[in-house]
């Protein structure tokens, strides 16, 4: 459901966010930019100590080494600090920014589940929903926390990294960065062979969850009956193929960063001799080399965390194509506008015009059923176990939708009223009720919590 691919659609969802993404992804980008200047302060403090008054730092006007490593230091100094700076704020914006959206994804996705008919949620189970509000949107927000500022790196250290090496030498720098085009390759490879591997660990995940809800709510039902080992042999199973769906992801995982390793020790290998032959024969400096050689690592070894970070990707994906395709669901109970006046409802009688209901998949309750529930009397309807009673009720309320016939209070049809006004003005005492996790006063006055 849903245009686009699930981080596609995750970055239109966090488009009201745009600015804190853009200035986080900014400090990310710079605290690798002077991350990455150590190295060549290496290669400048090489270039001093072996060349003195012919080093670099002599050619722009600074010949004593002595002075030349003074300021080193001092640029060292400040370097160090602009990295921690920038550290610090892209760990503030990133982690405020995950925390921010996991809130406002929560609260959108279960506004929008309490809006749908209860057709909505017998179509569901509930244990799913409820992986879905808690587990999915945590592991987005476990993204958002360190993945994103990881791929920024990884990508800045490949572009800063891969422009040192053409300034220096392009011919070390086409061997050195020979195992990139690989590991990208194996990497969008492999974040493809996972996708439907996450989604089957989420979807056992769901399934996993909708059965201890189901079995903790129905405790008293389970031990009535001596159940215990029938729930406990469910569970087991369930467990087990929610282990074997994380199995399948973890042998593909667990395979990447050895291969990575690999290619990275080609790229690693060709800068040592190559640059080394190059420095040997005079056509390379002694510092430069140094760079090169420091640089390689920088630039080859961060790649080795491809893989933890396209596994966080890709399951965060995963976890969003569920929570993203729950708020794309369409509402399919509609409302109306009428709102009666103040007291109207109580002196309107409520009429039930040739009605037929049935659940889907069973036969029909009622058929042409008509009813007058005259305001001011007390109407009682007394029949078998699964005669209906119940579902008059649901029909009132709207929680079920009559296939024929029509329902009118107030001279207005019930699809025709505000919902809130509609259920507002009906007291439902139900078979089963819920106790919310609060005080026994408020649990009383639900529904109208000023009351006193």
């Amino acid at each position: 459901m849903g245009e686009g691919g699930p981080f596609r659609r995750l970055l239109n969802y966090m488009r009201p966010h745009r600015g804190t993404v853009r200035l986080a992804a900014f400090c990310s980008i710079f605290n690798k930019f002077w991350d990455l200047a150590p190295p060549l302060l290496i290669g400048l403090a090489v270039d001093v100590v072996v060349l003195r008054e012919d080093s670099t730092l002599a050619s722009l006007g600074m010949v004593d080494p002595w002075h030349q490593l003074v300021l080193l230091s001092i640029l060292t100094f400040l370097i160090w600090g602009l990295e921690s700076l920038f550290e610090y704020f892209y760990g503030v914006l990133w982690r405020n920014l995950a925390q921010t959206v996991q809130h406002e994804l929560r609260l959108d996705t279960f506004d929008h589940v309490q809006k749908q008919g209860m057709a909505w949620f017998d179509e569901r189970q509930k244990g799913d929903i409820l992986a879905i509000l808690n587990d999915d949107i945590n592991q987005l927000e476990r993204f958002l926390d360190k993945g994103a500022n990881d791929l920024l790196q990884v990508s800045t250290t490949v572009i800063v990294v891969g422009a040192v090496f053409l300034l220096i030498s392009w011919q070390v720098a086409l061997f050195a960065v020979l195992p990139i085009p690989l590991i990208v390759w194996g990497s969008f490879r492999y974040q493809r062979s996972l996708e439907p591997r996450y989604a089957k660990v989420r979807a056992a995940a769901g399934q996993m969850n909708a059965l201890l809800e189901n079995d903790l709510s129905g405790m008293a039902t389970v031990q009535s009956f001596t159940a215990e080992a029938n729930e406990l042999r469910r569970v087991e199973a369930l467990s087990d193929a929610y282990r074997e769906a994380n199995r399948e992801a973890i042998r593909l995982s667990a395979a990447f960063t050895p291969l990575i390793r690999m290619a990275i020790l080609v790229g690693f290998t060709a800068t040592l001799l190559l640059g080394g032959w190059f420095t040997l024969e005079g056509s390379m400096a002694v510092g430069a080399y140094s760079v090169l050689v420091f640089m390689t690592q920088r630039l080859l070894w961060p790649l080795t965390r491809l893989g933890e970070t396209f596994d966080l990707y890709q399951r965060a994906m995963a976890s969003s194509t569920r929570v993203l395709d729950v708020m794309a669901s369409p509402i399919e109970l509609k409302q109306g506008t009428f709102v009666p006046e103040q007291g109207a409802e109580k002196r309107s009688s409520i009429s039930m015009v040739d009605v037929g209901f049935g659940y889907p998949g069973r036969n029909m309750l009622f058929e042409h059923l008509s009813l007058s529930f005259e305001a001011g009397k007390t109407t009682g309807v007394v029949g078998s176990t699964g005669a209906g009673k119940t579902s008059l009720i649901r029909l009132l309320l709207r929680f079920a939708e009559a296939q024929d016939g029509e329902i009118l209070w107030c001279e207005q049809p019930l699809e025709a009223w505000n919902l809130h006004a509609l259920r507002s003005s009906i007291a439902l005492v139900d078979q089963h009720i819920t106790l919310f996790p609060t005080t026994i006063m408020e649990n009383i006055r639900y529904g109208r919590l000023s009351a006193s």
